[in-house]
């Protein structure tokens, strides 16, 4: 993951001395690596008042000085269940990010560590959603609550916690719709989704939103958190193509922007491919220390 920029940065690091010309094309490298041109300026120059108090000799120590300069702007979050009551994760994403395979992996994942979890059907924008979510629980081995195509998604959601309290289920992965007509549609569908679940005695340590995001799209994924976090304030990302990243310089743009940390990563097609996203496995490929 992340090999182009990370040699790229890398090999800059090799053969430049501390000038005015490393500086500029510093920032030059930063901005391709999708970090953004105001984000590239700012950690340019941190790098430059950085260097002038540890006077840095190695490539090495250049690329542990960006790091720990990149480290206060990406973070990553691990969630609790309580085991307390319902905890509900609505999970976020517009269409083809791989959603809908992402909650099946969470599913996979949290009932291995022992919890009972429940799938709730509520994109019902799409009737493929509902047929996918379906065919994901059969295999994950979960129940799903589901109603017809083009149901009131508040409505399922609301059947979704009422059985889930019923049963004594642990855990809620209420899929939602990617895309509806408008930018307005799709806000106010979430909110409501949001109100619902609010209204039915979910506390905020018992309810997590979850935004899913292409590790490969770059700055498309900073306008699709800014979407989603102004419809229901988020609490983390997942990342799904994560051994293919490309664009990693985007979620360090989103960290910063938005204060989003990243709970998982999605690194290939099974449903045992989910893990916790690790930070400093992350930067270290993004400044190139993994690179032999």
């Amino acid at each position: 993951m992340l090999k182009g920029f990370g040699s790229r940065l890398k090999a800059f690091f090799s053969v430049h001395s501390l000038d005015e010309d490393f500086y500029e094309e510093l920032e030059d490298l930063l901005i391709e690596g999708d970090l953004g041109a105001n984000l590239a300026m700012q950690i340019s120059g941190e790098v430059r008042k950085l260097a002038k108090s540890t006077k840095p000799k190695t490539q090495k120590d250049l690329q542990l000085m960006v790091k720990s300069i990149l480290k206060n702007k990406v973070h990553g979050y691990i969630p609790e269940i309580s085991k307390d009551g319902v905890t509900v994760f609505l999970i976020l994403g517009v269409n083809g990010v791989g959603k809908t395979t992402s909650i099946a992996k969470l599913a996979s994942l949290y009932q291995k560590q022992g919890n009972k979890v429940l799938l709730a059907a509520a994109d019902t924008f799409r009737a493929a959603a509902i047929d996918q979510l379906e065919i994901h629980a059969k295999r994950v081995g979960c129940r799903i609550v589901m109603q017809n195509n083009g149901s009131d998604p508040g409505s399922v959601v609301f059947d979704a916690i009422t059985s889930a309290k019923a049963k004594g289920e642990d855990i809620i992965l209420v899929d939602t719709a990617g895309r509806m007509h408008n930018k307005e549609n799709l806000l106010r569908e979430l909110s409501k989704i949001d109100k619902v679940i609010r209204a039915r005695g979910i506390d905020d340590a018992h309810y997590k939103k979850f935004l899913v995001i292409d590790s490969t799209t770059g700055q498309n994924g900073i306008s699709q958190a800014d979407l989603f976090n102004q419809a229901v304030k988020l609490d983390a990302l997942i990342l799904t193509k994560y051994d293919s990243l490309a664009k990693g310089g985007a979620l360090v743009q989103i960290g910063e922007k938005f204060n989003i940390p990243i709970a998982y990563v999605g690194t290939g097609e099974t449903y045992a491919d989910m893990h916790p996203f690790d930070e400093d496995e992350f930067l270290d490929s993004l400044v190139g220390l993994d690179e032999k």
